[in-house]
């Protein structure tokens, strides 16, 4: 029997890629799980479900503000601009989509489809500033005519652009 430094086994090396880490309460060494990550149209429901609850809060609000014209098809092909509102209300919604990533792991619509976020090398929560680089990455994701979230649908680990750039995967909730 080889001598080792340490008292207890060496842990194998555990990476998200393709599992991610579980603790086994009884033997509390760490086990490995396969990951289960959502794919492009679990994911599309999910965008789907948070457009409906967007819209259903920002309509009667934009109405309120600035009455039921800014919807005119008129403003519309006109493309005047919108006022202050506009760039607080976009503010809001980016910092409520991380403040639900951070806190809640998901948008509602990722919670209702029973999907998180998470780190792609260690399967736990992601930091603050990878969650806002994962927002603004949104970008790349958008800018090749929505190549980047079409790729969701090839991926192997179900990556977007904006997934690869953040380092993080979008997997099914245990909890």
């Amino acid at each position: 029997m080889a001598s080792s430094s340490s008292s207890s086994p060496e842990a194998p090396r555990v990476d998200a890629v393709a599992e991610a880490p579980r603790v086994d309460p009884v033997a509390e060494t760490p086990r490995v799980d396969p990951v289960d990550y959502v794919g492009f149209w679990s994911r599309f429901l999910a965008f789907l479900i948070d457009s409906l609850i967007v819209t259903v809060v920002l309509v009667p609000l934009m109405i309120a503000i600035y009455g039921r014209q800014y919807f005119s098809l008129e403003r519309q092909l006109s493309g005047a601009a919108g006022g202050i509102w506009d760039w607080v209300i976009n503010l809001a919604l980016a910092v409520a989509a991380i403040l639900f990533w951070r806190y809640r792991g998901a948008t509602p619509g990722k919670m209702a489809i029973g999907a998180k976020i998470a780190d792609a090398r260690t399967g736990g929560a992601p930091s603050t500033g990878r969650l806002v680089l994962r927002f603004f990455a949104y970008i790349a994701s958008i800018l090749p005519l929505g190549l980047g979230f079409l790729w969701i649908a090839f991926d192997r680990r179900k990556q977007g652009f904006h997934d690869k750039i953040a380092r993080t995967v979008v997997i099914y909730d245990e909890d």
